[in-house]
C-alpha cells in the first residue's frame, strides 16, 4: 500500500516528535561560521596562498580552529572556508583580538582587494551534540584526494520543527547506507551577532550538513545510487518539498594544501 503525501508528512513528524529531545534541540555550545567568499576574478589562487600562509596560524593562537579552506568546484572566484569557536563570548573575543591584531593589520591591505564579497556568511551551531566537527589533525599537501560537500536545506519553519529530527531518523540512514557519510549537521545559530564589523546572514531558517567523498566522481556515483533507492523515493523525496522552501545549495568544495578537514 503507498501512503499518501499527507500520511507521509504525519509519519516524519511523528518521528520528528519522538526524537526531539535527540536531534534538533539540545543547545550546543560551539559554533562556526560558514563563509563563502567572491574573489576577483582570476585573483583566488593568491588569496588562498595569502589565507594560508598568514590567516590559519594567526587564528588558531588564538583559540579559533580553522576547520577547513576550499576551492569552490563549481565557481572558479568562490573560496570557501569554515571556522570554530568553542562558544559565543569566545567569538567576539578572538574576532577582536584577530581583526584588531598584528597579522590581519599587517596583511589586510594585500588581501580586501581581492574580496569581491565577503557578506555570505552563516553562523550555526551543531544540530545536537556529537554533531559538530569531531578532532582532525592537519595535514598538508597539496596532493591530498578527496573532496568535501556541504548542503543548505531552506526551510519553511525552524529545523527544530520537524526537519532535524527527520533528517536524523529517516535521511541520515539512507544517506550513509548510499557511501554519503554525514560528518556533520548544523542548524543556525540564534544569537545576535556579537562582532557586527563582520556582517551575517541572519533570520534565515536552514539545515546545513557536510559529507565527504574520495572525488567528485564517488561522490557522483553515490548520489546517483541514493537517487535510485526504493527507500530514498518512497520517504524522502515526496517529502523535501514540504519541508523547503526552495531547492537545497550544495557546495562541492576541493581542500586546500592547509585544510584540516578534507
Amino acid at each position: 500500500m503507498q501512503l499518501s503525501r499527507r500520511a507521509l508528512m504525519g509519519a516524519a513528524l511523528g518521528a520528528a516528535a519522538a526524537g526531539t529531545h535527540a536531534f534538533g534541540a539540545e543547545p550546543a555550545e560551539r559554533v562556526i561560521e560558514l563563509r563563502q567568499y567572491k574573489i576577483v576574478h582570476g585573483k583566488r589562487d593568491a588569496m588562498i596562498a595569502l589565507f594560508e600562509r598568514e590567516f590559519v596560524d594567526s587564528q588558531e593562537k588564538l583559540g579559533i580552529r580553522l576547520i577547513g579552506q576550499y576551492r569552490d568546484l563549481d565557481d572558479p572566484d568562490r573560496f570557501t572556508w569554515v571556522r570554530e569557536f568553542p562558544g559565543m563570548a569566545a567569538r567576539a573575543e578572538a574576532l577582536n583580538a584577530f581583526y584588531f591584531g598584528p597579522a590581519w593589520q599587517a596583511h589586510r591591505a594585500e588581501a580586501n582587494p581581492m574580496l569581491d564579497d565577503n557578506d555570505n556568511v552563516l553562523l550555526l551551531r551543531p544540530a545536537a551534540a556529537g554533531t559538530g566537527f569531531g578532532p582532525a589533525e592537519r595535514r598538508e599537501g597539496a596532493g591530498t584526494p578527496g573532496i568535501m560537500v556541504a548542503t543548505i536545506h531552506y526551510l519553511w519553519k525552524e529545523p527544530t520543527e520537524g526537519f532535524a529530527a527527520f533528517f536524523q531518523a529517516t535521511m541520515r540512514p539512507l544517506l550513509e547506507a548510499a557511501g554519503l557519510p554525514v560528518i556533520a549537521a548544523f542548524v543556525p545559530e540564534r544569537a545576535a551577532n556579537n562582532f557586527p564589523r563582520l556582517p551575517i546572514r541572519e533570520g534565515e531558517k536552514l539545515f546545513v550538513w557536510f559529507t565527504r567523498a574520495g572525488d567528485e566522481t564517488s561522490h557522483a556515483h553515490a548520489v546517483a545510487q541514493l537517487g535510485q533507492s526504493t527507500a530514498w523515493r518512497a520517504s524522502v523525496t515526496p517529502l523535501l518539498d514540504d519541508f523547503e522552501e526552495r531547492p537545497a545549495q550544495i557546495l562541492h568544495l576541493k581542500p586546500t594544501p592547509g585544510s584540516r578537514f578534507r
